[in-house]
């Protein structure tokens, strides 16, 4: 159905996931009722208003639980409009649709949507009734605005040739996908440092024009943390954005490919049912679908600008305001931009940050407890302002003694821990075999020298730029 895709609502402040619009005699022991159940199961906080006091006016409260929450379905039941409140209820949840404050799925439960659109039918005679009782016309066109607004809105007609039951797994679905989409990224356990170094990239990404910015550094070092940080604080600013992890790795086959293409696709229309053949086609299938909406990108860890081609072809299709923000091991990857594009080198941690990010996982506080300090300095040494190393060490010793402390330390010298060698091991396997060779060249001849001093020697040679961390 693919119906809920504007992805704009804010939703920080959302204390429901789902409100439901619907008059209660019609439909709440019946269809409204499994629908809430099946909602429920689904893991969806669902708000129906069978608790708050009934008046003559919709109450202050129930305006902000509307207010609260991320997605409105509205169930349009023969007697609907006959209830004031539900009109009322309707008449907010529209403002909070224009203000992109919410999105909204109506639900036409055995009622022609045109009868809504235009208030015909049971639906004209509520508008008259309400009309000879109320004599408020700004109020009675309130309504009638409403409802047409909510008529015109992609939604979901109920045949009764379809089980209602199946009807409503097609609703839940809907939901879903839409919660997917709305859904921020986990960050981090201990984001220390991380708000003053996105801070300082987020001046470019907050430009009118469409730009490109590249985040680049050695593995470990927090590149990836950063981008879904800065992706939280500004995605809800777009038409539509994907943030897609991993693409070095998940390039490495035609499928692969193929299926970064589908998912860019899915997360920004929605459709789950769009599929893409090959990849050269899914190029344009991406430029023709997508050039029309100011979108965010992020392409999280490429190592070559192919990976980058193959789900932008060129950029110069990206509607005004667009962002595409590309994380990368290798600068170089990033110096084909051209225009319109700004790079970022991400630092270590200063000792400071060092010392907190490694107590919060050692300690579980942010300094080392007493009589730990000097044996913690001399993990952050060893660390170098990695956040990935710091975190894998602390984690590694919390709840462990000093004296294993001591032993661990010298085998972190000798033999680092397996996970650390892992992740930095993608730096080296990203290089060409000349390089992977000077590389070790380097490991065996250099070993403990100060870096500047072997560096001055490979310029000597004619052998630098290499990466030397």
């Amino acid at each position: 159905m693919a119906l809920l895709t504007s992805k704009r609502v804010t939703h920080q402040c959302k204390n429901f996931e789902v409100f439901l619009s619907f008059r209660g005699e019609d439909t709440r022991l019946g269809f409204t009722g499994y629908l809430y159940q099946a909602l429920d199961r689904n893991g969806f906080n669902t708000f129906v208003d069978d608790k708050l006091q009934r008046g003559e006016n919709i109450s202050k409260e129930l305006l902000k639980i509307i207010e609260n929450s991320m997605i409105s379905i509205i169930v349009f039941s023969e007697n609907y409009a006959f209830s004031t409140w539900c009109l009322d209820e309707l008449v907010k949840i529209i403002e909070c649709k224009k203000n992109d404050q919410m999105e909204v799925l109506p639900v036409f439960y055995n009622v022609n949507p045109s009868d809504v659109r235009n208030q015909k039918g049971k639906f004209g005679k509520a508008l008259a009734k309400h009309e000879e009782k109320f004599k408020d016309s700004k109020k009675i066109q309130r309504w009638r605005e409403a409802l047409r607004e909510a008529a015109n809105i992609s939604g979901c007609h109920y045949n009764q040739c379809y089980p209602e039951s199946h009807f409503i797994q097609d609703i839940v679905k809907e939901v879903s996908n839409a919660r997917f989409n709305y859904s921020p990224l986990f960050v981090t356990r201990y984001p220390v440092g991380i708000n003053s170094r996105v801070k300082a990239m987020l001046l470019d990404i907050e430009s009118n024009d469409v730009h490109m910015v590249g985040i680049y550094g050695p593995g470990g070092i927090g590149k990836t943390t950063i981008t879904k940080a800065i992706f939280n604080r500004i995605y809800d600013r777009f038409e539509g954005f994907s943030y897609l992890e991993n693409v070095k790795e998940k390039s490495m086959t035609n499928d692969g490919i193929i299926k970064l293409q589908e998912t860019l696709l899915f997360e920004i229309l929605g459709d789950r049912n769009l599929k893409v053949d090959n990849k050269y086609r899914g190029i344009n299938v991406i430029k023709k679908r997508l050039c029309c909406k100011r979108i965010l990108l992020v392409i999280d860890d490429v190592d070559n600008l192919e990976q980058i081609e193959n789900l932008l072809g060129e950029s110069d299709w990206l509607a005004y305001g667009s962002k595409i923000i590309i994380t990368t091991r290798d600068k170089q990857v990033l110096s084909s931009f051209g225009k319109g594009h700004s790079t970022h080198k991400v630092q270590e941690l200063n000792n400071d940050e060092a010392l907190k990010l490694f107590s919060m996982y050692a300690f579980h506080r942010n300094e080392p407890k007493e009589g730990y300090w000097e044996l913690a300095d001399q993990f952050i040494r060893y660390g170098e302002g990695l956040p990935l190393v710091l975190k894998i060490m602390g984690a590694d010793l919390c709840g462990r003694p000093k004296c294993e402390w001591k032993s661990a330390l010298d085998q972190y010298k000798e033999i680092p821990n397996k996970e650390i060698q892992k992740k930095l091991k993608r730096s080296y396997d990203g290089l060409g075999e000349t390089e992977q060779d000077i590389f070790l060249d380097i490991a065996c001849f250099f070993k403990g020298l100060d870096k500047d001093y072997v560096v001055d020697i490979l310029e000597g040679c004619n052998l630098y730029p290499v990466y030397v961390y």
